[in-house]
């Protein structure tokens, strides 16, 4: 896509969205982290199903360390590769007491160095509890950004090198929101609904899916169908 391009895609989703949020429900910074932690491999959905409960009865990184990785496996025993994640949300939350007084870091460098704490998470943290114009390449937003031209790459990281380069202000602190939903909603990896896209004109998607009952679709590519700048 070009510059003016990139600018009138986030303006039409930003029309569409004015105030993009996570989904993941949470109730401060502390608990906004574990969410996230959670969410790898699981949807929002399943993750506020499994948190609910659990939030009205911890809320800090002590109170979990007192609740422990028995009953915490219990709570988000629902969720996939539960067993894992209630270790790494023990021992970053004993690490949070230990190095930081509880305090969830306002720091990339240091999120990451947490038990469980990957890339995407320590960026979705800081964009959502810090307001830091990060860009937390998930699955979505990897699709979305090879598929419409927005900003083609190999891999997460190339992704985000290029959304950090390329999309202009006042759209870089929503911009993770709105690419989330969009392909969540919209921009789906099985069949997009291109039909009800409001940034399809600018898409360089070749295989635009018709409404539906309309004829058979063009087969899709499989992948994210990277596209050409």
């Amino acid at each position: 896509m070009t510059k003016d391009e990139i600018a009138e895609f986030f303006r039409l989703l930003a029309e569409r969205t004015p105030n993009p949020e996570t989904e993941l429900d949470y109730v401060n910074d502390y608990t906004l982290l574990v969410a996230v932690v959670l969410s790898a491999q699981a949807t929002d959905a399943g993750v506020n199903k499994a948190t609910k409960a659990l939030f009205e009865e911890v809320r800090t990184p002590q109170a979990m360390v007192a609740l422990g990785e028995a009953k915490l496996r219990h709570h988000i025993r629902t969720i996939g590769l539960f067993n894992t994640k209630a270790k790494n949300v023990i021992a970053l939350s004993e690490a949070l007491i230990a190095k930081h007084g509880g305090a969830v870091p306002a720091d990339r460098d240091a999120l990451m160095k947490l038990p469980g704490v990957g890339r995407k998470t320590a960026n979705v943290v800081m964009n959502t509890a810090f307001g830091a114009e990060t860009f937390a390449v998930d699955t979505h937003i990897f699709r979305v950004s090879n598929r419409t031209g927005l900003a083609p790459g190999k891999d997460v990281l190339a992704v985000e090198r290029k959304l950090e380069k390329r999309v202009p202000q006042p759209y870089r602190l929503g911009a993770h929101h709105w690419l989330i939903l969009h392909g969540r909603y919209v921009c789906k990896a099985r069949r997009p609904e291109c039909w009800r896209c409001v940034v399809r004109h600018i898409c360089r998607y070749k295989a635009k899916t018709p409404p539906p009952g309309t004829g058979p679709a063009p087969r899709a590519s499989r992948g994210h169908g990277q596209a050409k700048e």
